[in-house]
C-alpha cells in the first residue's frame, strides 16, 4: 500500500449546512491517497453526527470542539496532526473537481513549490466562474522619507471572469497570492515561519502568510488543471446564522487589521469596520428584506436592521469571549483538582 504524501485539513468557513456535499466530493473526486483530518468547530447536532458516522466509515480523523473556532485556529489545531509531506487546508463549503489534488501534488513535486493554489471557482453552477487564479501580495511604499505609508497590495487574477473565457490564458505558474479557500503547504515550511497568526481572525490571513512564505524564499504557484469551487450559500440553520455573525464580526475584524498594521508596520487597510457590516447585510440583512412586503425599498427599514445587526453583532462576539474565559476557568479548575 502507498503511503500518503499528503493530508488533507478541512475547516470551517462560515456556515456548517455545505458540510455533506464537500466532503462527499473530496471523497469521489480524489484518485491518489490521502489522509484527512477533520476539525469541527461546534456544528449543530445533524453535522456532528454525519461527521462522526463518516469519520468511522471513511476511516478519517475527527477533531471536534463544543465552540466556533476561527479559520487560522481550526487549521493550527488541524496543522499539529500532520506527519506528511504536504498539507491541503480547505474549507468546507468548497466543492473539488476529478484529479485536483494529484494536479496539485505533481505541480510541487515538478516545481519545488512551498504552496500551490488550485484555479479556484465561485459559486454555482460549480467550476464556471473563477474566484482566485492566484494573484499579487506584497507590501507597497508610497511617499519617501518621513512621509512613506506602507500598504498591502493584494489583487485575486481574473476574478469574476468565466472560466470558458480565461482557460486558455491560464497555465502554471509563479504567483503571489493564495487562499484558504482550498491551498496546499509543504509542510516543512512551518518550522521557518511558524504556526498560521490565529491573531488573524477573520480577514487576510492569507495574504500575511503568503507574504512570510515569500520573505523566507519560498515559491507559490498556479496549477490551473487542479479546479476548485467554493460554494457561499444560504444560511439555513440557526447555527449558521450564529457561525456567521461571529465570523465576520467587527469585534474579529477590527483585532485582525489592528492585528496585521502592527505585524507588517502599515498605515491603516483600505477598509474597516464597514466592510463586515457589508458583508453580514449582503448575506442576512438583504436576503430576509425581499421577503417582507415592499422590503426592497424600504430604506428607513434597511437602515433599521442595519442597526439592529450591529447591536446583535456586539452581543454576539461579547457572548462569545466571555463563554471562551469561564471554558478557560473551568478547564483550568477540573484539571487542578484532578491532579490534587
Amino acid at each position: 500500500m502507498i503511503e500518503p504524501e499528503v493530508t488533507v485539513v478541512v475547516v470551517p468557513r462560515e456556515r456548517f449546512s455545505f458540510t455533506c456535499e464537500s466532503l462527499e466530493s473530496i471523497y469521489e473526486h480524489t484518485s491518489i491517497p490521502f489522509k484527512l483530518v477533520y476539525v469541527d468547530g461546534g456544528s449543530p447536532s445533524h453535522i456532528k453526527s454525519y461527521l462522526e458516522n463518516q469519520s468511522q466509515l471513511r476511516d478519517f480523523q475527527l477533531i471536534r470542539t463544543n465552540y466556533f473556532l476561527s479559520p487560522n485556529r481550526a487549521r493550527n489545531i488541524g496543522l499539529g496532526q500532520v506527519k506528511t509531506k504536504y498539507v491541503v487546508f480547505i474549507d468546507n463549503d468548497v466543492v473539488v473537481s476529478p484529479g485536483w489534488l494529484k494536479a496539485m501534488v505533481d505541480c510541487a513535486e515538478e516545481t519545488q513549490a512551498t504552496i500551490v493554489t488550485p484555479l479556484t471557482g465561485e459559486g454555482e453552477p460549480v467550476h464556471e466562474r473563477v474566484h482566485c487564479a492566484g494573484g499579487e501580495a506584497h507590501i507597497v511604499v508610497k511617499g519617501e522619507g518621513t512621509q512613506a505609508k506602507r500598504y498591502i497590495h493584494a489583487k485575486l487574477s481574473y476574478r469574476g471572469r468565466k472560466l470558458k473565457d480565461v482557460q486558455s490564458k491560464l497555465k502554471r505558474e509563479s504567483t503571489e497570492l493564495a487562499e484558504f479557500h482550498c491551498i496546499m503547504v509543504r509542510t516543512a515550511i512551518f518550522e521557518q515561519v511558524g504556526l498560521l497568526d490565529e491573531a488573524l481572525m477573520n480577514t487576510k490571513e492569507h495574504v500575511d502568510f503568503c507574504m512570510l512564505v515569500s520573505n523566507a524564499g519560498g515559491s507559490i504557484y498556479l496549477e490551473p488543471t487542479s479546479v476548485v469551487t467554493y460554494v457561499p450559500g444560504k444560511l439555513i440553520d440557526w447555527s449558521d446564522f450564529y457561525f456567521y455573525i461571529l465570523r465576520w464580526s467587527d469585534a474579529w475584524g477590527t483585532s485582525s487589521l489592528n492585528r496585521l498594521n502592527d505585524k507588517w508596520n502599515l498605515n491603516d487597510d483600505e477598509y474597516g469596520v464597514g466592510y463586515f457590516v457589508w458583508r453580514r447585510k449582503m448575506t442576512i440583512i438583504k436576503p430576509f428584506m425581499h421577503n417582507l412586503p415592499y422590503g426592497r425599498k424600504n430604506k428607513l427599514l434597511r437602515q433599521f436592521f442595519v442597526l439592529i445587526d450591529i447591536i446583535f453583532n456586539r452581543i454576539t462576539t461579547t457572548q462569545y469571549a466571555l463563554s471562551q474565559i469561564f471554558g478557560i476557568f473551568f478547564r483550568q479548575t477540573r484539571r487542578y483538582f484532578n491532579n490534587a
